[in-house]
């Protein structure tokens, strides 16, 4: 029996909405009662939410003001959304405080900002209600493999902030009794320590794991070469944060003995869609709208074919971003999925702009394209490539033990040719560590994309 599940379920979550309102559970059973909604019904639904928020707009956020036709928005409030220009994180932060509701007390609201793994951060507000449909859409998710919000959980993840030591232990023990979670830092896997966390899953139990997708990966990876795996049954192990591909999933599912769940999500747009146990990545449409466009010049795609995301989310009127550029590459999907859940579903999930780059002659290349070579070939343990110009790359490898040779030519000769004409800058190096926060990324374009 968890008793730390009871009385997270039992006794802090009712307690946390009698004396301070918290509406994540009515919101979970909300989202819930939708999965059983037709597609008509859903797209009546996220219309009604985007009049609402577009006529809020109109009238109270001043970088919206003069731009909505309050008569269309009401009449035809996609029409409204599409004719307005798609807002980039740059032209956010020159302005940030545009984009407030001023109706709204800036002090009431929670400050946000994203990793800013390659840029400046972007800080931003966020109301309760936001962050509760947030919420809700994860436990909405989790609840399709018989995860609940006491579910005890072991996070593969990164520190959040930088803590000292007394901070760091009261830290931990929020989590653990509060969360009923415990974290295995992403950020220093090592063959060294694998033992001891596969004794550490066996002897906490917990229902699931959840972490980064390299992270989990990498995870899995060590325990398979020294031939561990844990004891104990999970429900699901769930991938967050980063593109979840094939080989990855494969790995963990062989390692972990359940299904790997992907989670799409970020922390500037929320919990954006969740994989159903059939497959389908179903978009959260209550609380967000998601496009496609070209990534260059912004122009609608058509349905199933790939481009820049951008979302508009139904739930923020404090701040809320319209059409807002979030950097991923997406397809949408027109079939329903074989689950019969009422939500839409995205077609794939590609990764970010940033990982997309440019050949001398203009042509875009999906930073994939290197890990579809590296992956086939045992020499690489890891390598990343940041493009600087179209001219210009620098490549960092790291090999495993006994890496034959010709491997390794056929991995710096593939990379030469997707890259063709250009300057690569190549290091061997001993490791290449992942952030701070555990996210590791393999292919980084440094350069804005031109019209």
């Amino acid at each position: 029996m968890d008793v730390i599940k009871i009385a997270i379920e039992k006794v802090l979550y009712p307690n946390m909405e009698r004396i301070r309102g918290n509406h994540i559970r009515n919101y979970t059973n909300e989202l819930k009662k939708h999965e059983g909604y037709s597609t008509i019904d859903i797209e009546t639904l996220y219309s009604q939410k985007l009049t609402a928020l577009l006529l809020t707009c109109a009238e109270h956020v001043p970088a919206y003001k003069g731009k909505i036709n309050k008569i269309l928005a009401i009449t035809n409030p996609m029409e409204i959304l599409k004719s307005l220009p798609p807002l980039t994180k740059k032209n956010f932060m020159s302005k940030p405080d545009c984009y407030l509701n001023e109706n709204i007390d800036k002090k009431t609201l929670i400050p946000n900002r994203t990793g800013g793994s390659t840029s400046e951060p972007v800080r931003f507000f966020i109301d309760r209600k936001t962050v509760e449909y947030y919420e809700a859409a994860r436990w909405r998710g989790l609840s399709w493999y018989g995860i609940s919000p006491g579910s005890r959980s072991v996070m593969v993840w990164g520190s959040p902030i930088e803590l000292g030591n007394l901070k760091s232990r009261i830290h931990n023990i929020e989590e653990q009794y509060l969360k009923n979670r415990i974290v295995i830092p992403a950020y220093s896997l090592n063959a060294d320590d694998i033992s001891q966390y596969v004794k550490l899953i066996n002897r906490y139990k917990p229902e699931y794991l959840y972490g980064y997708s390299s992270a989990l990966f990498t995870l899995s990876a060590l325990m398979e070469k020294q031939g561990v795996k844990p004891e104990i049954p999970l429900k699901a192990v769930v991938s967050t944060s980063e593109t979840l591909f094939d080989f990855q999933r494969d790995k963990i599912r062989n390692i972990f003995s359940c299904p790997v769940v992907n989670e799409y999500g970020a922390r500037d747009g929320g919990i954006l869609a969740y994989e159903c146990p059939n497959g389908g990545l179903h978009i959260s449409a209550e609380n967000a709208i998601l496009e496609v466009v070209d990534p260059v010049t912004y122009k609608p795609l058509k349905m199933g074919e790939a481009g820049l995301l951008l979302v508009t989310d139904l739930n923020n009127f404090s701040m809320p971003r319209l059409r807002y550029v979030l950097g991923d590459m997406a397809a949408l999907c027109s079939e329903r999925c074989s689950c019969n859940r009422g939500m839409p579903v995205l077609k794939e999930l590609s990764g970010r702009v940033d990982d997309m780059f440019v050949s001398k002659d203009g042509h875009l290349i999906h930073g994939h394209a290197f890990n579809h070579v590296a992956r086939n070939l045992t020499a690489i343990a890891k390598f990343q490539i940041l493009q600087l110009s179209e001219n210009k790359a620098i490549l960092k490898y790291v090999l495993n033990d006994q890496a034959p040779k010709s491997e390794v030519d056929t991995f710096l000769d593939s990379v030469r040719n997707i890259l063709k004409g250009s300057e690569i800058e190549i290091h061997q190096v001993s490791d290449i560590p992942p952030e701070k926060s555990g996210k590791y990324r393999y292919a980084i374009r440094q350069f804005e994309l031109k019209n």
